[in-house]
């Protein structure tokens, strides 16, 4: 069965952002708050609330508290006044239906010259990040993708090895297999050969499409999957209206269109549709590299969403994406200098031959949301399924004269800057040609139950998850590798009757298998007014696999907890849980090319304990800012090991490992700019591992004969532990034209580890690369916006919606930041660890275009 052929049978399953938009019309949302004198900071009462436009209106009590009632599934705007105060308008945006939110209003007195303060928090924002897309499109952004600018918005989370180039990220010290992506509750996989940024094209997620996302870095609730570090939870939108835009720069461009008609004789009978077209090719970009030659990257993809409300209760989604990234390379010449200050090594390499790669990846997801009219305890249902393939082509045949030697240094020498004495010369040839095919088919059930009870200052309430997901994974492998490695005209390992390949990969794997799934939630609400706000979600979730007969059942719960009583906005944080990962392919596949299927499940417990404080600064103009410190522990094992070369996770294929993961998060995100929203985040790390029946060992110094001083140790570094990471993205506009904006992303991370080549199990990962530092900056110029500018009739962009011209300068300070290692070994089986260096400075031309 292929992905075209496939033809998707009909069920029905239920997430709680999937069923709000349908009953968006009769469904509604609580809004309660306390309104305030700004001066004097007592309560007023008598403050007429109501949402503009409705007939209905609240009223607050003596204490200056109100309840009111609002429409769910659509943005409106909350309206408080009284005589004496200036009257205040809030725009919120769309709520669920059934959530509560508190918007606590201090209101100016008409003569005072004073600006209102509006406070607003819910206590779900205290369980995972989440943010508006809409903020970050304008971001300076190597890749284009959504998860390049993770590490500047959400907690914990770097972007590994591979540096600018690469859209993969670590969470809490795991690696990228660890984390879990879902568009509109479709779980996302992605291609298994990259093995550099280089050859990283474009990721699903089209930020252009989307209307939320959220984001957790560990303790998330059973509803999610089983991966050990992080969920990324994407909505495209529900369009309401034509829409369009164009964005074009040196780097690629991309194109969407959204829309919404109505096809039945009621309203609710409605076809929206999102598409999607996307460009990136890093040509450019990759001129910067210190290996010179033929780049020709070549990355497109299509997506479509699609729904259609057969009614108030049944709506019909489609999902469909096309991605295909070709990247041609053929090497001419590199110039690498490297080592400290008082010796300097040169490799000079000519190359032969060329490198083309071909991954093609397609997805389509089916779903049906049903949610009956029942005014009393609300029953949702929704099914899922969907279909992925993979065919991935990966093809290298390119060879490497170089010549490793000592740079004079020397500035008096004739000979400064050429090299001075030769180490060694030889030849480094690499042959691949692998193929890989996966096919991934699911179906999922999902259902809920919403229990409502209390009196009329409590308000409690039950809501009950489910599901049942059924999936078939095909696999097939063909890997043909070779390498030879030549110092001084012999081949290595010398053999004085045969030239010996260095290494050799031959293997052809075929898998079939099938995964059931199930999970078992109950989040619990209790609020009362001026006194606390609580949900507990506990649950629990079970996952079998016919291939390695091993069922996991991962208990998990956390805890918010918001006093309602005290002027401070603070939610406390506890989770905790069993994190199960069983094996995807790449972690059965050992580095011989044989498949484990008797491999384990990776395991992890989770603890994690916090605080988000939204607070204001300033008295005249007070702004929001919100502080999120977070600290965890991960106990781990069952381990897969690995090592890491640039983006490619080569695993051992044997549950070897135990570990654990301990950190502190910090993130300040606000405006500390008025109408400018910026962020900080650093994150502090340690993550340790031992391999089973292995007696690390850690050099401690010389002895006096030169001979190396060591000990043993029980822990050594995770090829993820990364001591520190500050990522910083701030945004600022001129005073007197704030059309006119500049946006700065910095990023500054410790060295990540890793071990020699061939020899990396006592003396494991006791090397590290430099700390990495890069500072993008853009500058974006809004040059038409219909809603603020004064030239609306006469504006030759008056047929966009705006229009906006932006200047970005990626590695503002061109360091040479590494991304992994070359090991060029000698006759004398010395190894030299050659510096794979990343991008240098470059200049980007953007232009954004919304209809």
């Amino acid at each position: 069965m292929t992905l075209r052929t496939l033809i998707f049978s009909l069920m029905i399953v239920l997430c709680p952002d999937g069923y709000r938009g349908i009953s968006a019309q009769v469904e509604t949302a609580t809004i309660t708050g306390r309104v305030t004198d700004l001066v004097s900071e007592l309560p007023v009462d008598f403050v007429t609330v109501y949402v503009k436009g409705a007939t209905t209106a609240a009223e607050t009590g003596e204490r200056g508290r109100y309840v009111t009632s609002v429409p769910a599934g659509e943005s409106f705007i909350l309206v408080f006044s009284r005589i004496g105060f200036r009257e205040t308008e809030v725009n919120v945006a769309e709520l669920p239906a059934g959530s509560r939110k508190q918007i606590d209003v201090a209101l100016a007195p008409i003569e005072s010259d004073l600006e209102v303060v509006v406070r607003e928090s819910k206590i779900e924002e205290g369980g995972m990040i989440r943010e508006d897309p809409a903020q970050l499109r304008l971001l300076p952004s190597v890749t284009g993708n959504l998860e390049s600018i993770l590490p500047s918005i959400a907690l914990g989370v770097s972007s590994g090895s591979g540096g600018e180039l690469t859209s993969q990220y670590n969470v809490r010290g795991g690696n990228y297999d660890e984390n879990l992506v879902y568009v509109n509750d479709f779980e996302i996989y992605r291609p298994q050969l990259v093995r550099q940024g280089q050859q990283e094209g474009l990721t699903f997620a089209n930020s252009n499409l989307m209307r939320s996302l959220s984001f957790s870095s560990g303790g998330f609730e059973a509803r999610y999957g089983d991966k050990l570090s992080s969920v990324l939870d994407i909505k495209y939108k529900r369009p309401d209206s034509l829409r369009a835009s164009l964005d074009a720069s040196f780097l690629g461009g991309s194109a969407h269109v959204e829309g919404s008609k109505q096809l039945g004789k009621t309203s609710y009978q409605r076809l929206r549709f999102l598409g999607g077209a996307r460009y990136k090719t890093t040509r450019y970009l990759l001129g910067s590299l210190e290996t010179t030659g033929e780049y020709l990257p070549n990355f497109f993809d299509f997506q479509a969403y699609i729904t259609y409300d057969f009614n108030q209760t049944l709506q019909l989604g489609l999902l469909g994406n096309y991605n295909r990234s070709i990247y041609n390379f053929t090497p001419v010449q590199r110039s690498t200098a490297f080592g400290g200050f008082f010796e300097t090594l040169q490799l000079f390499t000519n190359f032969e031959g060329a490198e083309k790669d071909d991954f093609l990846t397609q997805m389509g997801g089916l779903s049906l949301t049903y949610i009956p009219e029942r005014r009393a305890n609300p029953l949702f249902l929704k099914f899922l399924t969907s279909a992925f393939r993979s065919d991935e082509d990966e093809g290298i045949s390119i060879g490497g004269r170089y010549t490793l030697g000592t740079l004079n240094t020397d500035l008096g020498s004739d000979n400064f800057g050429e090299i001075g004495s030769v180490i060694g010369v030889g030849l480094q040839q690499e042959f691949v040609r692998n193929f890989l095919n996966i096919q991934v088919y699911n179906a999922e059930l999902r259902g809920g139950l919403e229990l409502n009870g209390g009196d009329a200052t409590t308000n409690r309430s039950h809501f009950l998850q489910w599901s049942v997901k059924a999936q078939h994974e095909r696999i097939d492998d063909y890997i043909h590798e070779w390498e030879r490695l030549d110092s001084a005209g012999y081949s290595l390992p010398f053999d004085e009757d045969a030239v010996r390949l260095f290494s050799t990969l031959n293997s052809v794997n075929q898998l079939e298998s099938n995964r059931f799934s199930a999970f078992f939630q109950d989040t619990y609400t209790w609020r009362r007014d001026g006194s606390a706000d609580i949900r507990l979600s506990a649950g629990v979730r079970a996952v079998a696999w016919d291939l390695n007969k091993e069922v996991n059942v991962s208990p998990r719960a956390q805890l918010l907890y918001k006093p309602l009583g005290g002027s401070k906005d603070i939610t406390y944080k506890l989770a905790g849980g069993l994190y199960q990962q069983q094996p995807f392919y790449r972690e059965m596949r050992a580095p011989d090319g044989t498949v484990n299927t008797d491999l384990r499940s990776q395991k992890s417990f989770h603890l994690v304990g916090g605080l988000t404080s939204d607070f204001y600064y300033g008295k005249r103009n007070p702004k929001k800012f919100r502080l999120i410190t977070e600290a965890y522990y991960k106990s781990l094992w069952d381990l897969v090991s690995y090592e890491i070369e640039n983006v490619r996770i080569q695993y051992s294929g044997l549950n070897d490992a135990s570990g654990y993961v301990a950190g502190l998060d910090f993130r300040l995100n606000g405006e500390f700019v008025p109408g400018a929203d910026s962020w900080l985040n650093l994150s502090l790390l340690r993550a340790r591992e031992k391999l089973r029946d292995v007696e690390h060992r850690e050099v401690t110094g010389r002895g006096p004969n030169g001979e190396v001083l060591d000990e043993v140790v029980e822990y050594v570094p995770r090829p993820t532990d990364q001591l520190f990471q500050l990522s910083l993205f701030f945004q600022d506009y001129l005073r007197n034209n704030p059309n006119f904006r500049t946006h700065v992303n910095l990023t500054v991370g410790g060295g990540l580890p890793f071990g020699i080549q061939g020899s990396n199990t006592v003396y494991r990962n006791t090397l590290r690369f430099d700390t990495y530092h890069r500072i993008d900056i853009g500058f974006s110029w809004r040059l038409y916006d219909r809603e603020t500018s004064r030239r609306r009739a006469t504006s030759p962009l008056r047929f966009t919606r705006s229009t906006y011209l932006s200047l970005e300068v990626f590695n503002l300070m061109n360091v040479g930041n590494q991304a992994g290692n070359t090991f060029i070994k000698t006759i004398f089986e010395q190894q030299y660890a050659v510096p794979n260096r990343l991008t240098g400075r470059r200049v980007n031309l953007r232009l954004k275009v919304e209809f």
